[in-house]
C-alpha cells in the first residue's frame, strides 16, 4: 500500500522500520518539529525523522494542524502520490477531522494500551503505576475523539512484577510494529468493533511535578511509582536533605514513621512508607551517575532514625 505515516518518538520509529521492511511505500511522514535536548540544548530530530531521512522519505513537521492551510501537503500526498491510508503512532499532534478525512481509506492509529483502558498520552507509564497485570497494542480507526474510534485488532502482553517503562515500552514497541504489519496485510478484511463503555479509563500525560515521592503512600504504591518513571521523569525522593532520584527499589520488611530510615547497610538503605517499607537499590545524586545503593552510602553516609 501507499502510505502516510504520522509519529514522533522511538515507539514510533519502530513501526515506520516494520511497515517499510514489510514492501510497504510510505510517501510522506509527519514528525514533530525538531526540539532541543540535552546540556546544550541543541535542536534533535525525532526517532521518526531519523527513519525518514535514511530511507529518503519527505517529510513535513508543522508545530500544528488546526490551520487548513497546514493541510494541503497531506492532500497532495493523497491525490498526487495515490496515499490511501494514514498510520499514525504516538504522534503528539491531534489530528482534525478535515485531516483524518483526506486519505480515502481514513487513518488507523497504533495504541499501546488494550482500548478502553488507558486512552491517552501516558498508557504505559499509568499501567505499571496503577500495577496492571497486562496490557497490549490496539490497532483502532481514528476518529475526532482521544482513543475513541472503533478497533481492528489487538493483542495482550503481560507486564512483568520487575517491568520499568523502558523495559515494557520496548516489548509493545515491537509488538507494535509486528500488529501493524499485520493489520495492513489483512486490512480489507478486518471487521471495526466499536470500544465498550464499561472500563474506559484515561492516561494523563506525566508532570515531572509527579515524580517527587512521598513516604507517607504504601511501599507497594511507590514501588511501582518508582518503575513506571523509569527512565522518564525519574522519581525523586528527599535523603540527607538533599533531592535524590531512585531508579530501582523493592518492598521491604519493617515500619516506622513515614520517611524513617530503618537501616543503611552494605545490604541497602530501608525507608518506611505509609504502610510497609522500601528499599531503593539504584540511586542518583544530582549531577551524579546511577550507582547500588552500597555505593551510594560510600559517599552519602545514612544512619537509622
Amino acid at each position: 500500500m501507499k502510505l502516510i505515516f504520522a509519529g514522533t518518538p522511538e515507539f514510533a520509529a519502530r513501526a515506520l522500520e516494520s511497515i517499510l521492511a514489510a514492501g510497504h511505500e510510505v510517501v510522506l511522514v509527519l514528525t514533530q518539529p525538531d526540539r532541543p535536548a540535552g546540556r546544550g540544548m541543541t535542536l534533535q530530530a525525532s526517532a521518526v525523522k531519523k527513519v525518514a531521512l535514511a530511507h529518503r522519505i519527505p517529510l513535513y513537521q508543522p508545530a500544528r494542524l488546526k490551520d487548513p492551510a497546514t493541510h494541503e501537503t497531506i492532500h497532495l500526498a493523497c491525490t498526487g502520490q495515490g496515499a490511501e491510508l494514514m498510520v499514525v503512532a504516538a504522534y503528539g499532534l491531534i489530528l482534525p477531522q478535515a485531516v483524518l478525512d483526506l486519505p480515502r481509506r481514513g487513518c488507523i492509529n497504533i495504541h499501546a494500551s488494550l482500548l478502553p483502558r488507558w486512552r491517552g498520552a501516558a498508557p504505559i507509564h499509568r499501567a505499571i503505576e496503577a500495577g496492571d497485570g497486562k496490557t497490549g497494542i490496539t490497532i483502532m480507526q481514528m476518529e475526532a475523539g482521544l482513543d475513541t474510534g472503533p478497533m481492528l485488532l489487538a493483542e495482550t502482553l503481560a507486564i512483568d512484577a520487575q517491568d520499568s517503562t523502558g523495559s515494557l515500552h520496548d516489548r509493545l514497541a515491537e509488538l507494535g510494529g509486528k500488529l501493524i504489519v499485520t493489520a495492513l496485510a489483512r486490512i480489507d478484511e478486518l471487521v471495526a468493533a466499536p470500544q465498550p463503555d464499561a472500563g474506559v479509563t484515561y492516561a494523563n500525560k506525566i508532570d515531572k511535578a509527579e515524580a517527587r515521592l512521598d513516604w507517607n503512600q504504601p511501599a507497594a504504591a511507590l514501588a511501582r511509582k518508582i518503575r513506571a518513571f523509569n527512565p522518564f521523569p525519574g522519581a525523586v525522593v528527599t535523603l540527607a536533605g538533599e533531592p535524590v532520584k531512585v531508579w530501582r527499589a523493592a518492598i521491604a520488611d519493617g515500619h516506622g514513621q513515614p520517611g524513617q530510615i530503618l537501616a543503611a547497610t552494605a545490604e541497602g538503605i530501608v525507608v518506611a512508607c505509609g504502610e510497609g517499607a522500601l528499599r531503593p537499590t539504584e540511586l542518583q545524586k544530582p549531577g551524579g551517575r546511577r550507582v547500588a545503593s552500597a555505593d551510594f552510602l560510600h559517599g552519602t553516609p545514612l544512619k537509622p532514625d
